[in-house]
């Protein structure tokens, strides 16, 4: 069930798109932002967008950003695109698996972390790359995902 906070805010981004099915992704961007994840319960989305479950559920499905699940307070997004493949990311990659515990698309047993491999960060000139939060990561290193991980650890 929506609250009122996010009705009042999914109102005002329809209002900002020529329909409600413009604004889909806006709309579960905003419920993400106040639960952390998007819910089975869509289809209270869907009514106010004036859509089908099955669409709703289609796009929130098809958006990397866009998480079907709980997920950690702090999302690793690493990047798995050939630049970053020819660059060194399974050795990233098997490093954060085993410095968290987890594998990809898992999250750590605290709740701090999710791992997310992702198509393309768009940091070929950076890779191997990773995106924590709103911080990009670049040239990535086993010492520097270490030293990113100890700035993020509560």
């Amino acid at each position: 069930m929506l609250t009122e906070e996010e009705k009042t805010e999914i109102m005002s981004a329809i209002r900002h798109h020529e329909s409600g099915r413009a604004a889909c992704v806006d709309v579960l961007k905003i419920v993400q932002r106040h639960r952390g994840w998007v819910s089975d319960e869509i289809h209270d989305i869907a009514g106010l967008l004036d859509m089908t479950t099955e669409e709703v559920d289609g796009l929130a499905t098809f958006y990397s950003f866009i998480f079907r699940k709980p997920v950690g307070k702090h999302m690793i997004l690493i990047c798995d695109s050939v630049c970053c493949w020819t660059m060194g990311y399974e050795v990233m990659r098997e490093h954060l698996t085993a410095r968290l515990g987890i594998r990809p698309g898992e999250t750590t047993g605290d709740g701090q972390f999710t791992l997310l491999p992702v198509s393309c960060l768009g940091l070929c000139d950076a890779a191997p790359a990773m995106i924590i939060g709103d911080e990009v990561f670049g040239n990535l290193t086993t010492e520097k995902i270490d030293a990113i991980l100890e700035r993020y650890a509560d």
